[in-house]
This record gives C-alpha cells, sequence and structure tokens, in this order.
C-alpha cells in the first residue's frame, strides 16, 4: 500500500492495483481572497433578503411545496430522472399523466425524506443515525432499492463514466474500513460555528460526496444535506430555496469544482461556485415569489368569499386540481366547491387542463408557468 498526500487528502495506493481517496478531515485551511469575500457577502445579502420576504409571505406554507418539488425534481434529474415538474404535481393531485412512474416515485421519495428530515430535526440532531434514515426512505421501492437502503456501504463504490470499473474510474472514494473514521469526523464538524454558515455548509456538502458513504443516492442526500443546514443554521425560515436547480443547469462545472477539490485542493474554486449559486437560486425565487402573490393579491381582490378565496389557496399548494380533492380538502360538499372552480374560470384564474366529463382536472396555469420557467443563470 502507497501513500500520497494531495493538497486536501491523501491518494492511497491498495494491493489490488487501484487508488482510493482519502479526504483530510475538515476544516481546511481557507484562502479569504477578495473574490471569495465578496461571494460571500453578495450570497449572504441575498439570502438574507429571500428569508425576509418568507418570513413576511402572508400564508408561507402555501408556497413551501410547489417550491420543494422543484428541489426534489431538479436533484433527482441531476442523477438520471426525467420526469417534469407538471407530471409530478399531477401526480401529486392524483392524476396520472404518460410519465415514467419511477421517475415520479424517485422524485416523491425526495420530498417524503426532506419533510421527515425537517420534521425529525425538531427533536433529533443532524447525525449519521438520521442521515441512514433518510437514505431509507429516499431508496424505498425505486432504482436503487437493492443498494442496502438505510445502510453505510460495506463494498468499494467509485464514480466515472457508464461502463467503468475500479481500474478505470475518475474518483474512488475512501474504502469502507477508512470511510467511518471520515464519517464520524464529518459528525462533529456538521456543528462547527467557527466559520460563516454558507462556508460552513459548502465544506460539509463537499465532505459527504467525497466520502460517498452509500453504494447508491449520495448526490441526493448531499444535496438534501444543504437543505438541513440551511434551516439549522436559521438561514432560511422554511425549505423554499431550490439550489439543486442550479446545480442541475451548471451540471459539468458541479462536478468538475467538487473534484477539483479531491485532485489539486481548489477550495476558493468550490466555495466560490457554491456561493454563486446560493445567490443565483436565492434572485430566482424572489422573482418567482414576488410575481406569486402579486398574483394572489389581484385574484383575491375579484374573489370576496371564503369558497373562493380558499380555493386559491389549494391551487397555491398545487395547481393542478380536481373539483373532488378541493371538496375533500376544504369539507365542503361537491356543488359547493363545483360553483368555486366555476367563478374562477369565468375569472380566468384557472382553466380546464384535462379529464373526463366526471373529474376535470383543473389548473391555475399562470402559477404553473412561473414555476415552470427555466432557472436564470
Amino acid at each position: 500500500m502507497k501513500i500520497n498526500t494531495s493538497p486536501s487528502g491523501k491518494v492511497i495506493k491498495k494491493i489490488q492495483g487501484y487508488s482510493i481517496y482519502l479526504p483530510n478531515h475538515l476544516p481546511p485551511k481557507l484562502n479569504w481572497d477578495t473574490d471569495l469575500i465578496n461571494s460571500l457577502s453578495r450570497a449572504d445579502h441575498i439570502l438574507g433578503k429571500l428569508s425576509r420576504e418568507a418570513f413576511e409571505l402572508p400564508n408561507p406554507h402555501l408556497l413551501i411545496r410547489p417550491f420543494i418539488t422543484k428541489e426534489a425534481l431538479s436533484s433527482s434529474r441531476i442523477e438520471g430522472t426525467q420526469a417534469t415538474l407538471g407530471e409530478v404535481l399531477a401526480n401529486d393531485a392524483g392524476i396520472n399523466l404518460d410519465g415514467n412512474p419511477d421517475d415520479i416515485q424517485e422524485v416523491r421519495n425526495y420530498i417524503i425524506s426532506l419533510d421527515y428530515a425537517i420534521k425529525k430535526l425538531k427533536t433529533f440532531p443532524l447525525s449519521l443515525r438520521l442521515l441512514r434514515d433518510i437514505h431509507k426512505k429516499l431508496m424505498k421501492g425505486v432504482r436503487g432499492e437493492h443498494a442496502t437502503p438505510g445502510e453505510f456501504r460495506k463494498s468499494q463504490n467509485w464514480i466515472g463514466a457508464p461502463g467503468s470499473t475500479l481500474m478505470t474510474a475518475k474518483y474512488i472514494p475512501p474504502s469502507p474500513d477508512e470511510m467511518m473514521d471520515s464519517l464520524n469526523h464529518l459528525e462533529l464538524f456538521l456543528y462547527d460555528e467557527t466559520l460563516p454558515p454558507l462556508i460552513h455548509i459548502a465544506l460539509c456538502h463537499y465532505q459527504f460526496e467525497a466520502i460517498h458513504p452509500f453504494i447508491d443516492g449520495n448526490g441526493r442526500i448531499g444535496r438534501l444535506l444543504i437543505m438541513l443546514l440551511l434551516l439549522k443554521h436559521k438561514m432560511l425560515p422554511s425549505p423554499i430555496l431550490y439550489l439543486s436547480a442550479f446545480f442541475d443547469h451548471t451540471r459539468q462545472e458541479y462536478y468538475s469544482s467538487l473534484f477539483e477539490v479531491s485532485n489539486k485542493g481548489s477550495w476558493n474554486s468550490w466555495l466560490k461556485y457554491f456561493l454563486n449559486g446560493i445567490a443565483t437560486q436565492s434572485e430566482d425565487v424572489l422573482s418567482r415569489i414576488v410575481r406569486i402573490n402579486k398574483l394572489i393579491r389581484d385574484w383575491k381582490i375579484l374573489c370576496h368569499s371564503k369558497n373562493l378565496r380558499d380555493t386559491i389557496n389549494c391551487f397555491i399548494v398545487n395547481p393542478y386540481l380536481t373539483i373532488n380533492k378541493v371538496s375533500e380538502k376544504l369539507d365542503i360538499a361537491y356543488t359547493t366547491a363545483q360553483r368555486a372552480f366555476l367563478k374562477l374560470e369565468t375569472y380566468g384564474i384557472i382553466i380546464k387542463a384535462f379529464g373526463d366529463k366526471r373529474d376535470k382536472v383543473y389548473c391555475a396555469k399562470k402559477i404553473l408557468d412561473i414555476l415552470e420557467e427555466p432557472t436564470k443563470l
């Protein structure tokens, strides 16, 4: 076994002929140059604006669900899932479109995992045990379910092009023997308070991906970890930042920035990339929130009755709905919900999307259009 030191870890050549990478424990020694300081200041400022806007929303819980869905969709898309936002939202409303059910289930599992983690964090520490629990929910009933859900790997994995082997892989994380020491140190570092929160979160995400502790699902768990740390640091009041959309749209840079930390110790490049993602996505969410809130205010000027306003609130949570769904959700008679739908349709707030006469599907298309806009980089 031969050990070489890299700028951010050790490269250990195994007797089998391949080399693993063992990252140094966090934190690294950082170069606080002007670019990094400015990037951190910008990200902190814009994320702070988003946090304040989220606190001031009249009904903040209504917008959380579609934004969580966008995060889940983007994170899963990085791993190859092809579902669209419309397909996932329609499925949540009980409407089956022509999308791949396996892809939609993967996105739903991400949402279930995040919901579970946020609820659990109220009484349970952010820990390796919690990450295993989240992983178990993430992988339930989907591709990769065979990969020991909820358990850290006991075999060597690797990252590379399709068909690559341990001998041709681009990156090989720590072996199971060395992995647990790295994970235990990462668990301790999750509670480090000596660094600015966004720097701390970026370091934690890199370290988790470098360790790659599960057979499958590491990318999605690593991105879930970002959201959990944003909430833990009280950088956001709720999970409305879909950072994975930035990673998805800059996928090659995302992977190369992570790899260059391991390969060359390029911490500043990774940190500036991450901070730019925080700033870019915070601006993106802010824009969508402002425009959706304006729509809602305009609609509620038209709609004075409680039933109409409550029905509008249902369409904020999910732009696709049926009369039956709203009748059940609001605990009102079908005919009462039906009259509300007809009124909203008359006002141009909703349109018939698809479905038969008995159970038509309606859509608040103006909300859906705002949610489906591509991220502007």
